[in-house]
């Protein structure tokens, strides 16, 4: 498979970005062709601060490797290092209708949530995610739940510009995991979960933090241990954690906290995040008295993409007339 996916620098990454993504990046590099970006051109259609952009890209980077991804195995970069993100973006612009973005739930929720900035990056988003996904001709895309619509439309484009111009692209699958494609917000299980506050446990979060946040993370009514996400979505987000960190199948965890309360399981859940994040923060702490050896892995990373994108952008623009 031919993958490509990416997160933004918004911040420190937190146990959701990794759930529910770098943790199976680190799977498929072992026997795939691989792509990891940083997406910072997708983090500036919200709210942001410039001057923290760099510090963020860096952060991100470390994380990345922290986690468990080999720049000798794949090839990780900032986007906008690479110009012709924006430039196919721009191109798959002419071909995409605008019924097609109308219709993506993402817009909308972004939009509520900043209404003082609904802008024209925030509504194209999803056309600069087919131009990072198409522009390595990727196959298959490991994302969210929430993105898996942007990756439908992108086959939409693929097919379109396929029978306009000629076969170019494949038309990408989505690949979501069974189980922590959507971890959700500690304070809230309706709401994915992000990087604010105590609804997230951040990566770089200390055993005490974890501790304390997941003591105050909400609960269902009721002191059954049980997953059912209709109606138990808090200690089902809570047992999905638990799945993933531990290894151990929900079955079994229902089984060992069959007629104990939500503390017990509560309390032994953070000592296994607590325990599962310290191969991470040994490393990475490791990595930040290095900021020259990222630098130069995004160097080589950049180098490596541009060279494809370089390719595939020649491809298009002259079957488009362009050159």
């Amino acid at each position: 498979m031919k993958i490509f996916s990416g997160i933004q620098p918004t911040g420190t990454l937190h146990i959701g970005n990794y759930l529910g993504a770098i943790k199976q990046w680190i799977r498929l590099q072992k026997k795939n062709s691989c792509i990891f970006g940083i997406v910072d051109l997708h983090a500036i259609t919200i709210p942001y601060n410039a001057k923290q952009m760099q510090k963020n890209i860096l952060s991100a980077a470390m994380d990345y490797l922290a986690a468990g991804l080999d720049p000798k195995k794949c090839i990780i970069f900032v986007q906008s290092q690479v110009k012709e993100h924006a430039e196919l973006a721009w191109l798959l612009e002419t071909i995409t209708p605008i019924g097609e973005l109308e219709r993506m739930t993402q817009f909308k929720e972004k939009a509520r949530q900043h209404k003082e900035n609904v802008n024209a990056g925030l509504f194209c988003y999803p056309i600069l995610m087919a131009s990072d996904i198409l522009l390595y001709k990727a196959d298959t895309v490991p994302v969210g739940e929430d993105q898996a619509q942007h990756v439908e439309l992108t086959r939409v484009l693929a097919r379109k510009f396929n029978n306009k111009f000629g076969k170019t692209f494949p038309e990408p699958k989505t690949l979501l995991q069974k189980f922590g494609a959507r971890i959700m917000s500690l304070t809230d299980p309706t709401k994915k979960m992000s990087k604010t506050g105590d609804e997230s446990i951040a990566l770089t979060d200390s055993p005490d933090a974890i501790r304390r946040k997941i003591k105050t993370a909400v609960t269902d009514s009721g002191r059954e241990i049980k997953y059912d996400e209709k109606n138990k979505p808090a200690i089902s987000n809570l047992l999905t954690i638990y799945h993933l960190f531990s290894g151990k199948s929900i079955s079994d965890l229902e089984k060992k906290y069959q007629g104990k309360g939500y503390a017990e399981f509560k309390k032994d859940l953070a000592e296994v995040i607590i325990k599962g994040l310290k191969p991470f923060q040994e490393k990475r702490k490791n990595l930040e008295k290095n900021p020259r050896l990222i630098e130069k892995i995004l160097a080589e990373g950049q180098k490596k993409a541009e060279k494809i994108a370089q390719q595939t952008m020649k491809e298009v623009k002259t079957k488009m007339g362009l050159i």
